[in-house]
């Protein structure tokens, strides 16, 4: 197929969150079908509830600082999925992608002929699976690999990683997940192997609990955020600088904003420092990060942020961001999301924070309408608009001093940038 079609069957697969199918059956007959591509790599596998992709992108940064050659897989994308599979920072190819697809979808389809697979494998188990051929072609020296969903079932499991991380543990998918911050650690728990030392950030009391029950079972060597301590912290608007202090002196310098990214790039460094990444390299590594849709300014005046608040915990760090560094200043809110979340409580704590709320809803089948999310709003300035598109115009004319934000769904963060940043 070429790549239009490729990612068109993909997306007939269904969506990727709602036609997950925990489980690793599927994938380890597929990539025994294929070679075990993943045997010959070196992974870094990340678990989390936020900040897994910030993380991802700044330990993939301060390996290839190194000199190491790297892979990155990470999810969802914003724009395309060639998005997901990096190599040595840049996305592949979109012929590329579309061979891997090939690749993979001509040995599912064998083995589903062959009734050896129930079932065409889905969506994520697919580009994971092409994911580890490229890798494997590639010839990278070490993988970040990011978790999809929870950890122990999901399809990036299959790995023996030479390094586990765990971000910081909080309230998502509690569907698949289980609906209490214990049940939720115990899926991310999942990724720890036995006698595989492992990175993790600060953690709720309940969540480092089981984090430390299971990593003791597993006789797994751990190295916590807490061990360093934060000197000389500096946190503006545009990212923060500080001394992080344990095993290693690091001068630190992240350039993803908000307050949380500290936690993210002294995990970041943490991981780094256990690979053996020399001081220098981390420090490179870290303030040469990127990850677009994260608290990204994308237009200075009028002030244009997106950032893909989707859960409670990401909606409090927008929320922490904004009353820091905006208080005093017209705020807009222009918001959309999908049925699936918290709406209620996101709403409850980035409405109020409001001059304006604009919402809207990303052109997806499991986006909430917008009039449903006004009827829950309790704010008394919402407008309601039918797409990115109207809700843009209504902020073109905004005074310079106005800061707007577009949050709710990273498909309507997509959106927005895909209209911002590439218009001529």
């Amino acid at each position: 197929m070429n790549y239009p079609d490729s990612v068109q069957f993909l997306y007939a697969l269904g969506n990727e969150i709602k036609t997950a199918k925990l489980g690793l059956e599927r994938i380890e007959r597929v990539l025994e079908a294929l070679g075990r591509p993943e045997d010959g790599l070196r992974f870094v596998h990340v678990a989390g509830t936020n900040g897994k992709g910030s993380t991802c992108a700044m330990i993939e940064s301060g390996l290839r600082a190194a000199g190491r050659r790297t892979g990155l897989f990470t999810s969802p994308h914003l724009s395309q999925p060639t998005e997901r599979i990096r190599i040595s920072g840049q996305p592949i190819s979109s012929a590329r992608f579309a061979e891997a697809f090939d690749r993979v979808h001509a040995v599912v389809e064998k083995l589903v002929e062959a009734g050896e697979l129930d079932w065409h494998t889905t969506y994520f188990e697919t580009v994971t699976a092409m994911a580890l051929v490229v890798f494997a072609d590639e010839q990278v020296d070490r993988v970040v690999l990011e978790v999809g969903l929870g950890g122990r079932l999901d399809a990036t499991n299959i790995v023996c990683p030479e390094l586990c991380v765990i971000t910081p543990i909080d309230f998502d998918h509690e569907a698949f997940l289980g609906r209490s911050i214990e049940a939720i650690a115990g899926e991310k728990a999942g990724i720890l192997k036995r006698g595989r030392p492992a990175v993790w950030a600060r953690q709720r009391p309940e969540a480092d609990r089981v984090l430390e029950s299971r990593a003791r079972e597993l006789n797994v060597p751990v190295t916590r955020t807490t061990d360093w301590r934060i000197h000389n912290l500096e946190v503006d608007a545009r990212g923060s600088r500080f001394e992080l202090i344990g095993e290693r002196q690091l001068h630190t310098r992240c350039p993803l904003a908000g307050e949380h990214q500290v936690e993210n790039a002294a995990t970041a460094a943490a991981a780094l420092a256990r690979l053996g990444v020399a001081d220098a390299a981390i420090e490179a590594g870290i303030a040469a990060a990127e990850w677009p849709g994260r608290l990204e300014r994308v237009l200075e005046r009028p002030e244009i942020i997106l950032d893909g608040a989707h859960n409670p915990a990401g909606a409090r760090a927008l929320a922490a961001y904004i009353g820091r560094f905006y208080s005093g200043r017209r705020v807009r809110l222009i918001f959309g999301a999908m049925r699936d979340k918290a709406i209620d409580e996101i709403a409850g704590i980035l409405f109020p924070l409001a001059d304006q709320v604009i919402v809207t809803a990303p052109r997806q089948a499991r986006a909430l309408a917008p009039q449903a999310v006004r009827d829950m709003a309790g704010h008394s300035e919402v407008t309601t608009v039918r797409d990115i598109d109207e809700a843009l115009a209504m902020v073109t004319d905004a005074p310079p001093e106005d800061a707007i934000f577009i949050t709710g769904s990273l498909f309507l963060v997509a959106e927005a940038r895909e209209r911002i940043v590439r218009k001529p």
